[in-house]
């Protein structure tokens, strides 16, 4: 339990020093342009809804400048091999960069409401200030710009101007309503049931963000929100000045005031991180135009397609995903897969199930539908990027190692199963000294390809008297009655009917809070990872289970929740 509100406060801390720093720039800057002499005229038209704009704006300038550093991948695989500087809890920071991410979306989202709405609160203010009615300090201010040698202060110059038409021939009203156009595009297209249905949408969409960071650092140079010179202040005095402006020019305390745009600075914030993030896509070009030697395709049952690929200095570590492009699908998509070899195999290999119209198309093209092409010419060229490190690589980190997988889930797993083989027949002293392996699954059909694996595996253990370092356990959820009698029919003491292994496939889910106690006591004075790939519900589950069996005692039993997320 220690162990996990160590990890836990560590996640609060960074998320509400994220918080504090949006607060102190918000205050900071809403106090500044309420206090600030040379915006003391401007806020006689526009009041206290000037500093909710430009405070919103800065807020905003700071998430955008945090928002490209979670997704890029090679930064984060840098970070996660620097074991200097990212250790234990920090470490599995690094796995929800995706959450990080969506919550400073959710960051840019909140202050670009209060900026637009503060903006359109300006808007009408400034229009209403050229009207009639407007009279005294407020009339003259508005009526600035009229006359030669005279700057404006009001960008609305007559009370006839229509004020929609009259932003959308400006600079920050056009690229305004680029940015606020792309932002809900962006966020929309981004929820979890438009990712499902279609993933092609989401990608397309979201890379609009290089037209919303376009439009933002430009957006500033339009300069409508104006204040007063630095050379105009130390001549026109406002405190005594306000008061006196019937005699302006008259007065030779009074000259009259002259007013400029505040520099844009939305560059400033975001030119770091848009730079780092190009480097990123250069990075990814690069490897995009590398050759990639597919070495050969298998069609596995429910509609899984198996390729083997190698290209020259791929080095790669158990766990570890790449990203996937097939120019004649899509020139632009990039879809994330996790790695079934070995680092110690002389090829590289993903499982790709077809679960979307990319994918489809990849099978398909591949010959996943029927017989796949056998000459290599034949085959669609792929590009690949990476390979991006995840929580999974942390696997041999721990004396004891839980990994649960659901459904097409299980690839990451194969890769590190694999490893696990190669290192106990090469006989390697590992820290690692037991694993147990869940795999739940709703298709029999499923366990074909895996199953060969396990059984080698297994095989390998008996011969080598480890027997005890692997304890998997496999459970089908979803069977019909000619299976069920099918399974009565064939039943074996020795083997498993579905899978051939020693070990029986259990039917139905399993009872996680049996397992966990289970575990906690065999393993009374151990640090436990528990390592998931699957669905969220199920991941909240184990999260939950992780939390309760862990103890309390810095010397007892801890379990470490690790989510594969990329």
């Amino acid at each position: 339990m220690g162990c996990w509100i160590l990890n836990e406060s560590l996640s609060i801390i960074l998320v509400l020093s994220w918080l504090g720093v949006n607060l102190y720039l918000f205050i900071d800057t809403f106090c500044w342009y309420e206090e600030e002499e040379s915006f003391l005229y401007t806020r006689v038209i526009l009041g206290s809804t000037l500093a909710w704009a430009r405070a919103s704006a800065v807020c905003l300038n700071f998430n955008c400048m945090l928002i490209l550093l979670p997704i890029s991948r090679n930064l984060i695989s840098f970070m996660r091999g620097t074991s200097t500087c990212c250790r234990g809890p920090w470490r599995r920071q690094l796995d929800k960069n995706l959450k990080f991410h969506k919550l400073v979306a959710y960051g840019i989202a909140v202050n670009a409401t209060i900026h637009i709405v503060a903006h359109l609160c300006n808007l009408q203010r400034y229009h209403w200030s050229q009207s009639a009615h407007a009279e005294g300090l407020l009339a003259v201010l508005s009526k600035l710009g009229n006359a030669p040698n005279e700057s404006y202060l009001n960008p609305i110059r007559t009370f006839h101007t229509n004020t929609i038409t009259e932003l959308l021939t400006t600079i920050a009203g056009v690229t305004g309503l680029i940015i606020s156009l792309a932002l809900i595009l962006i966020m929309t297209s981004s929820t979890e049931f438009i990712r499902q249905v279609s993933y092609e949408l989401f990608w397309y969409t979201h890379h609009v963000f290089i037209i919303f960071f376009i439009s933002l650092a430009i957006h500033g140079a339009g300069r409508i929100v104006r204040g007063q010179t630095p050379e105009s202040q130390l001549q026109h005095n406002v405190t005594f000045c306000r008061d006196h402006y019937a005699q302006w020019q008259k007065a030779a305390p009074c000259p009259m005031p002259q007013f400029s745009g505040k520099e844009p600075s939305a560059w400033k914030w975001v030119l770091g991180p848009v730079v780092l993030y190009a480097f990123e896509r250069i990075i990814r070009f690069w490897r995009f135009q590398q050759d990639v030697v597919i070495t050969k395709v298998v069609s596995h049952p429910s509609g899984v397609l198996e390729l083997h690929m190698k290209k020259r200095n791929f080095k790669m570590d158990p766990g570890q995903y790449i990203l996937i492009q097939c120019p004649s699908v899509s020139w632009l998509e990039w879809h994330p897969f996790t790695l079934t070899s070995a680092p110690q195999e002389n090829f590289f290999s993903v499982h790709i199930r077809a679960s979307g119209d990319w994918t489809e198309a990849l099978c398909k093209a591949f010959g996943a539908e029927g017989p796949a092409p056998q000459e290599p010419w034949s085959l669609p060229r792929l590009a690949v990027d990476g390979p991006f490190g995840t929580a999974l690589t942390d696997v041999f980190q721990y004396p004891v190692s839980v990994c649960i997988a659901a459904g097409i889930g299980v690839t990451p797993f194969a890769s590190l199963l694999k490893s696990i083989w190669y290192k106990c027949e090469s006989q390697i002293q590992l820290k690692l000294s037991k694993v147990y392996f869940y795999w739940i699954c709703r298709d029999p059909k499923a366990f074909e390809w895996f199953a060969d694996l396990l059984l080698s595996l297994e095989t390998l253990m008996s011969e080598r008297g480890k027997a005890h370092f692997l304890s998997y356990h496999i459970f089908l959820t979803g069977w019909d009655e000619n299976q069920a009698v099918h399974i009565a029919l064939h039943w074996d003491e020795s083997t498993d009917v579905i899978t051939g292994l020693k070990q029986k496939t259990f039917y139905g889910r399993p009872n996680w809070s049996n397992e966990f106690r289970q575990m906690a006591y065999a393993h009374p004075s151990s640090s436990i990872g528990v390592f998931f790939c699957g669905p969220k519900a199920l991941s909240k589950t184990l999260q939950r289970m992780c939390r309760l069996y862990s103890s309390a005692d810095p010397r007892g039993v801890h379990f470490y929740y690790n989510k594969e997320s990329f």
